[in-house]
């Protein structure tokens, strides 16, 4: 588990990829911690290392078949439940079946805010009406779905929806698909998407 905490009054918790606490998870949680926040990230594959990302297929299998959205959005409440005692808002942060586990949360009345990077199984849960503001983030294309196609769907739903140059992990120095200007433009959105939550918004 990845914690930094600077007894602020909001919590966000990072919800990681299929690869576990990798380097860009660590280094998206030192960015969040300086700009003022308290961080936590779950190791949710309660691996003590990270798969590399030459092993996706066997990451993603490993994540279906040992850990699953269900137990994920467990343990996730679980930590904002006892996060609420404390904070005065709770934002969960996605990447990947990071960022479809928190949109599966959007009902919780805990969370105060969600962001997801990549989230393309939200696909499978469009009939999910959140609870609390909502902020996705999407690259120009996925492999398996048309993005265009989603980014409307959710849009109807009042969801804050935005798409960047560049393919799923965008948002990843450590990835071949890395896109700067992209990853900026979307930390900064997500940094004034924060600040503009309410607490006690769901």
């Amino acid at each position: 588990m990845i914690r930094i905490q600077h007894n602020a009054d909001t919590l966000l918790v990072v919800i990681h990829e299929i690869y576990g606490l990798n380097r860009h998870m660590e280094g998206i949680c030192e960015s969040l911690a300086e700009q003022g926040f308290d961080v936590i990230c779950p190791n949710l594959l309660k691996r003590k290392t990270p798969f590399p990302y030459s092993e996706e297929e066997m990451a993603y299998q490993y994540f279906m078949n040992n850990v699953g959205f269900a137990r994920v959005c467990q343990e996730v409440i679980a930590i904002v439940n006892e996060a609420k005692r404390k904070y005065r808002r709770v934002v969960l942060i996605g990447f990947s079946v990071g960022a479809t586990a928190a949109w599966l949360c959007s009902g919780h009345e805990g969370v105060d805010g969600i962001v997801g990077y990549y989230g393309s199984r939200i696909r499978n849960y469009t009939e999910i009406t959140p609870k609390c503001p909502v902020l996705l983030f999407f690259p120009q294309e996925e492999r398996s779905f048309q993005v265009d196609e989603l980014i409307s769907t959710l849009q109807r739903k009042g969801t804050a929806v935005y798409k960047f140059e560049g393919l799923h992990g965008f948002s990843d120095p450590c990835s071949s698909k890395y896109k700067e200007q992209s990853a900026q433009q979307a930390f900064s959105l997500m940094m004034s998407f924060i600040q503009s939550i309410p607490s006690q918004s769901c």
